[in-house]
This record gives structure tokens, C-alpha cells and sequence, in this order.
């Protein structure tokens, strides 16, 4: 990792300037708060692996933030890159401990999903859907593009890292790929990074809080309704890519207790999907 300020690097880009540690920590580091430290480094590897390995050693609510991420993974082991200072790349460390069984860990990426788009959505003024299980969504020109990914990593028997790659400021000729987005691009009101960070951290601190005094219970702790609610996934014909080289076409009905996308097929079974990429199809003519 690569401390912030290293010379050469903090001015390169004048639209894009770098976050302000000081004022992030007061902000966020308060008495009470989930979150008990912030770090930002100019650039690494992953922030996934870096807070893994940092794990036995930190306590719940650590956050680590980089300014550029060089190996930035994604679901599936896909890469994650994007120009310094364009967006947003952290990971933050929990511990659910023993007030939630293990069952029910798989809700935290979900979880991390809807604290993001809601804590974006009144940051940045930008209307944010959820792709099932992960993405983050925002419309360009009239077309659903990708704006951001997140990645809930087991680290060790008792913590979890959280990583979220959020493209903020990235321009047309920045994208990775045609179908990705920014919040600059589905035109947001603000794409100063510091409200937006410190948004996304209140957000999910609130939404963790709720679920983890619940027991985690999706129900009782109004994530599986919320989820549902900002699922662009729901109520479309889908194709579920499936481990194996396999695939299932159906429309996608339904969000059970474990956070599986439920698929109802042309004879009217209903599968549950775990694990996959979804495709999401245009309605047949």
C-alpha cells in the first residue's frame, strides 16, 4: 500500500481531488460509531486483500480506502480498475459476531447493496437500482449501465470484508467496457467524493445496526423488502449463467429468506439461484 501524498500524484488530475483524511475521520470516527478507523492510501493492489490480511489485528470497523485500486477484484475473480481518484474503492471489516448466525451472512453483500444506493441516491441525487445479487446500477442516455460492484469476502471464522468499487467521475472515454457507468454520467448533483463517502459509511452503519439487532433476520430488519423494493432484477426475463456451463431462462419473481434470486420458468416451476451471473433479457414480442 502507498501512503496518501506521495509526491507527484496529488494534483495530476485538478477535477479529481483527493479525499480529506482529517476531516473524513471527524466526521466519521465519533463516539458511538461503528466505525472505529479510516485509512487512505494513493494506490495499492486490492483494499480486499489488504484489510483481509490486517484482520486479526483490527477491530470491527476498520476502513480502508484507496484512492486508485490496481487489482481491484469483483465477483467471479473479475477485475475492477479505474483512473486514480475517479471513484470510490474501500472495504471495511465486520464482525457480525455471535448476534447473527453464519446462515445468514450471505445478506451483507446484499445488505452493503442497498446501504450504497441509498446513501448515494440522497447524496449524489442520482436514482440507483440493484442488479441481483451485486451491482449497482444507474440509467445513461435512457440505458441501464453498471456503476458500481461490491464483494463480501469471509476473513478468517469471525469477520467479513465488505469491498465497493463505485464509479463517480468517470468520463465517457474512461469506461472499461460499453455497458459500464458513472454517477457523473446518469448526472449527479454532486461528485465530490467526501459527502459521498461519508454517505455510503453512515448508510450502511445504520443498515448493519438494524440487521445485526434483529439477529440478522432479513425480514424483521426490513432489508429483504428493501432490497426487493430497489431491485431492478425483479419482475424481468432473466438468464441465470449458472456454475458448470449451465443457464436458466425465466422471469425473475421473487427474493427468498437466503437472498436467492427465485426464477419462475415457462412451465411454471420456480427455481432458487444462489450463485451465477444474470442477464437481464428485453420482453418477448
Amino acid at each position: 500500500m502507498t501512503p496518501q501524498n506521495a509526491p507527484d500524484s496529488r494534483w495530476s488530475d485538478l477535477d479529481r481531488p483527493p479525499l480529506n483524511v482529517a476531516a473524513l475521520r471527524r466526521a466519521l470516527l465519533v463516539p458511538g460509531s461503528l466505525w472505529t478507523s479510516l485509512d487512505v492510501v494513493t494506490s495499492t493492489g486490492s483494499t480486499n486483500s489488504d484489510l483481509a490480511a490486517l484482520a486479526t489485528s483490527r477491530p470491527e470497523g476498520a476502513v480502508l480506502v484507496a484512492e486508485e485500486q490496481t487489482a481491484g477484484r469483483g465477483r467471479l475473480d473479475r477485475s475492477w480498475t479505474a483512473p486514480a481518484r475517479s471513484g470510490l474503492f474501500l472495504s471495511v471489516l465486520l464482525r457480525p459476531g455471535t448476534d447473527v448466525p453464519v446462515a445468514r451472512w450471505g445478506w451483507m453483500a446484499l445488505l452493503t447493496g442497498v446501504a450504497a444506493a441509498t446513501g448515494l441516491a440522497k447524496a449524489a441525487g442520482v436514482d440507483m437500482s440493484l442488479k441481483w445479487p451485486n451491482d449497482l446500477m444507474v440509467t445513461v442516455g435512457g440505458e441501464e449501465r453498471k456503476a458500481g460492484g461490491i464483494l463480501a469476502e469471509r476473513a478468517g471464522d469471525e469477520a467479513v470484508v465488505v469491498g465497493m468499487g463505485i464509479n463517480v467521475s468517470l468520463r465517457a472515454d474512461e469506461l472499461p467496457v460499453p455497458t459500464a457507468g458513472s454517477l457523473g454520467l446518469a448526472n449527479a448533483v454532486s461528485t465530490d467524493r467526501d459527502p459521498l463517502l461519508r454517505a455510503v459509511l453512515r448508510s450502511l452503519e445504520r443498515w448493519y445496526g438494524d440487521w445485526r439487532a434483529t439477529g440478522g433476520d432479513p425480514g424483521a430488519s426490513g432489508l429483504q423488502a428493501a432490497y426487493a423494493a430497489g431491485c431492478s432484477t425483479l419482475g424481468r426475463e432473466v438468464r441465470a449463467e449458472l456454475p458448470g456451463a449451465r443457464s436458466l431462462t425465466g422471469e425473475a419473481v421473487a427474493l427468498d429468506g437466503d437472498g436467492r434470486l427465485v426464477l419462475r420458468t415457462g412451465d411454471g416451476e420456480r427455481h432458487a439461484v444462489s450463485a451465477g451471473d444474470i442477464v437481464h433479457l428485453r420482453p418477448a414480442t
